[in-house]
């Protein structure tokens, strides 16, 4: 009778644990990519929404109004969410502000009678290479920093 043997031996395991050690290589980085992206995702939405409210405010009161900086300066930004607290009375005026807490800061600028840019930042990774989106009356919000600037 034959003698049967059952089971792996120790070469076959090993190639499936580098098999699967490659594989983590590759997608681990993907991944921390993917959450970063993610996280930067609130900017444009906010960017789109602040410049919905400026075209609003226009259709109101015929014009357009600028906003500081909110809620913090570029040098602080991380990603950490932190609290929306607008400054100045721009904000106030032109009625926007996010459903919660932020990781990035917000502008806008009033370049002409007929025209506005909204600038919206973000740092999530910290590596102090800032992700920048603008939008303007014509334009949605536009990523204008490199696309694997988080």
């Amino acid at each position: 009778m034959r003698n049967s043997k059952k089971g792996f031996s120790l070469v076959e395991l090993m190639i499936v644990v580098a098999i699967i050690g490659i594989l983590a290589a590759i997608a681990i980085p993907n991944f921390i990519a993917m959450q970063l992206k993610a996280k930067r995702g609130e900017v444009p939405g906010n960017v789109d929404g602040i410049k919905t409210s400026e075209a609003s405010y226009d259709a109101a009161f015929d014009g357009y109004i600028e906003a500081n900086i909110s809620p913090r300066a570029s040098s602080a930004l991380d990603k950490q969410l932190v609290p929306w607290t607008p400054s100045g009375t721009g904000w106030t005026s032109l009625g926007w502000s996010p459903d919660g807490e932020v990781r990035g800061n917000y502008e806008v600028v009033s370049i002409s009678a007929t025209n506005f840019t909204v600038n919206g930042n973000a740092d999530v990774d910290g590596d102090d290479a800032v992700a920048t989106y603008t939008a303007d009356i014509d334009s949605n919000a536009e990523l204008v920093s490199a696309n694997n600037i988080y």
